[in-house]
């Protein structure tokens, strides 16, 4: 049987329900062959009945402890002794922390066990004395006693599922990164609802009315991560991809018989269809959590790209700022930019964490903004700078931290210390506090090979760029003058990489 033939026969198929677990505790084995009896045939909410049976209050406990899922224990109270029964009890709702199993008693000695009495004293839900359980009285208390099992698994069901939405939602608000976005979501559905095969997200390139092409999936778990980078349309079963299409033409979430399709946008027009199933039968409850869980990834996804927007708006002025100071010049737009990038590399190669390496990639492109104090006639300057000129270029590492140590902000606290030490030489003999070693803050000394990397592969007003095996043996030349020796021999581990930042974004 193919594919499409088998899922088709599955959505036709009538979804098979579990049975209500119900627990005999009786020490007479005709009390359990007439209940048996009696139930055989019952049905609440068109499910049917299962019966466990013990025969004294320790098979009780052994039985409730591995199926906790037991929804109603008809229990005698005289068994092995004349207590046994509301020992039992107790030990249900104390020791095993079970409240959800609706207990009825049932005992043919009143005298033992006055109903007032147990009924003040014991968490128990119903009381009968078993002269008077017909089989209509036995039926309706059954009726009571699952409604009010189900309504109470409801509810905790209800609870745990807007537990795992706050939980699931705060966990998607923490990402920032659209990379991470997707995974996130996937990864907490699967946790939300449990399920078993995976989830997949598309993302669809030109949004619309009409339908793409082609949904190309994006990210997935379980059994289609291996289908990352793959067409969805050319892979599932067609009714599936039917509910791809549909959901992104009404734009809504589209809920089959063995999987749903979750459809988000956001005001940039962006649009992202999830699938998840197969052989998944959603519950009303889990509809509803679902679209709960929606509203809360479609405000996530609002915030993701609002934030990416001011980040990128952020980036741009820093980038305009910086390369405006570095020589008044668009020339050197990209080189601010290139500085960052190879920066956050070094960083990375170095060990640092990606929340130092994301700042340092943001800070370091400041590292020469002093140089907005520095006269035209001296910047631009095409050949060598006299002394007192070169005292007056130096200035700008201590004008450039005096400007940015303003802000309280850390991004800029960072760019100010690296404005001040990025001509800090790791022998002592940079400038301007003479630092050496460690003693030279590490964004200031990545920031300084990143930055003479860079520089000498550039066009400048006094020089043209150098060619590349002239920049290493530069950098050689320095290695424990200007440059941290194991910064350097992670650069050369990685030239091609850092070669290639200036090949993506060249002057």
């Amino acid at each position: 049987m193919n594919a499409l033939a088998k899922s088709a026969r599955q959505i036709t198929e009538a979804p098979r329900v579990p049975p209500w677990i119900v627990l005999i505790v009786d020490d007479e084995p005709e009390v359990h062959a007439v209940t048996r009896l009696v139930l055989g045939n019952f049905r609440f909410a068109d499910r049917p009945l299962r019966f466990l049976n013990a025969h004294n209050a320790a098979q009780a406990e052994a039985i409730l402890r591995e199926n906790p899922d037991v929804a109603v224990m008809l229990l005698d109270v005289v068994m092995e002794t004349d207590r046994a029964g509301l020992d039992l009890v107790r030990t249900v709702r104390e020791r095993l922390g079970n409240q959800f199993v609706r207990i009825v008693l049932r005992t043919g000695q009143p005298g033992q066990a006055p109903e007032q009495q147990v009924i003040a004293n014991y968490d128990i839900n119903d009381y009968k004395e078993k002269t008077e359980l017909t089989a209509q009285k036995l039926a309706t208390t059954m009726f009571a006693a699952l409604r009010s099992y189900r309504d109470m698994r409801t509810i905790e069901a209800n609870r745990r599922g807007l537990e795992k939405i706050v939980n699931a939602s705060a966990y998607i608000f923490s990402q920032e990164h659209s990379q991470h976005f997707a995974s996130a979501v996937l990864e907490q559905l699967t946790e939300l609802i449990g399920i078993e095969r995976g989830a997949l997200y598309c993302k669809v390139a030109n949004p619309g009315n009409e339908p793409p092409e082609h949904f190309q999936i994006a990210a997935a778990t379980g059994e289609f991560r291996n289908l990352v980078n793959r067409n969805a349309d050319e892979k599932l079963p067609r009714h599936i991809v039917t509910s791809l299409r549909e959901a992104f033409v009404t734009k809504r979430n589209v809920f089959g018989n063995d999987h749903y399709v979750l459809y988000f946008n956001d005001s940039r027009a962006a649009e992202s269809l999830f699938y998840v199933g197969e052989h998944w039968q959603p519950s009303l409850m889990d509809q509803q959590l679902v679209e709960v869980f929606c509203s809360n990834v479609s405000i996530a996804y609002e915030n993701l790209h609002l934030s990416r927007e001011l980040l990128d708006s952020q980036m741009e002025m820093i980038h305009l700022l910086a390369g405006a100071s570095e020589t008044r010049s668009y020339e050197t737009a990209n080189h601010v930019k290139r500085v960052g990038l190879i920066a956050e590399l070094l960083g990375q190669l170095y060990g640092m964490n990606e929340t130092a390496t994301s700042a340092l990639r943001l800070a370091s492109p400041l590292h020469d903004i002093g140089k907005i104090g520095i006269p035209d006639a001296i910047l631009n300057k095409p050949g060598p700078h006299t002394p007192e000129e070169t005292a007056i270029m130096r200035t700008h590492a201590e004008l450039g931290a005096k400007l940015l140590s303003g802000s309280k902000r850390p991004l800029f606290k960072l760019a100010a210390e690296i404005a001040r030490a990025h001509h800090e030489n790791w022998d002592g003999s940079g400038y301007p506090r003479g630092l050496s070693g460690e003693a030279i803050p590490i964004g200031g000394r990545i920031t300084m090979l990143a930055d003479v990397f860079d520089a000498l592969g550039s066009r400048r007003c006094y020089k043209e760029p150098w060619p590349i095996d002239d920049i290493r043996a530069f950098i050689v030349q320095q290695n424990g003058i200007k440059f941290e020796p194991r910064l350097v021999e992670l650069m050369f581990e990685h030239w091609e990489r850092v070669q290639a930042v200036r090949a993506q974004l060249p002057d």
